[in-house]
């Protein structure tokens, strides 16, 4: 499991560090004090399970991280962190593509728990701010907006990203080759009119598309 954290304090990026070994005595935790050291790093190390990226960094906020993470690895889930608790900023930043948000002032025990959730593949929205993601006006969508139409084959495949499954799986589960899957994921995105996996995740989650609780595609 590698895991790149990204914090402009040496002192929390090793506390993080700290924290993160008790997800697995093997996690190999990077590190970088910029958000242009980060995307380097994104580039270097295309195996990357996660981002753990600060809000406020020196050289660029996290809002515009966030839109350079999902042009450049759109499949890489990034749990923002933050020394304060804005709802607007939070739901700014999920609709962004974030697959979390945290607070620095919460317990080590919620980090790896929202950890281990992201690593599975869910999205984590803070409690406080669920009621305004699901209103139309705050979470981006137009109200009214009708439900995208897919194919039987699309369909399938954003269940499976639903129930968190990454591109090459989905190919194996289906027969499909990569190139397939990703024009399958492209035509969802397309569809719900968003640029990453977990906006997608989000948008089907409001227009009625639940995970499934096992998967008869094993």
């Amino acid at each position: 499991m590698k895991i790149l954290v990204v914090d402009d304090h040496a002192l929390v990026r090793e506390g993080l560090r700290q924290v993160l070994k008790g997800l697995d005595a093997d996690v190999d935790v990077l590190e970088a004090g910029l958000c242009g050291r980060a995307f380097e790093l994104a580039d270097q190390h295309t195996d990357l399970d996660l981002v753990l990226l600060d809000y406020h960094l020196p050289d660029m906020n996290g809002l515009d991280a966030l839109d350079v993470f999902a042009r450049k690895h759109p499949e890489l889930p990034i749990i923002v962190l933050s020394g304060s608790v804005n709802p607007r900023v939070i739901r700014q930043v999920m609709n962004k593509g974030a697959a979390a948000f945290l607070t620095k002032s919460g317990m080590s025990e919620e980090l790896l728990s929202v950890t281990r959730l992201v690593l599975a593949g869910d999205v984590y929205v803070p409690p406080e701010v669920m009621a305004a993601m699901a209103d139309p006006s705050e979470a981006g969508l137009q109200a009214g907006q009708p439900t995208p139409q897919f194919t039987p084959r699309q369909e399938e495949v954003l269940y499976l990203l639903l129930d968190g499954y990454a591109n090459k799986e989905i190919g194996r589960m289906l027969n499909l080759s990569d190139e397939t899957v990703k024009n399958h994921v492209t035509a969802i995105l397309r569809g719900f009119g968003v640029t990453t996996r977990t906006q997608a995740v989000l948008a089907a989650n409001r227009h009625g598309y639940v995970r499934s609780q096992t998967s008869d595609t094993d």
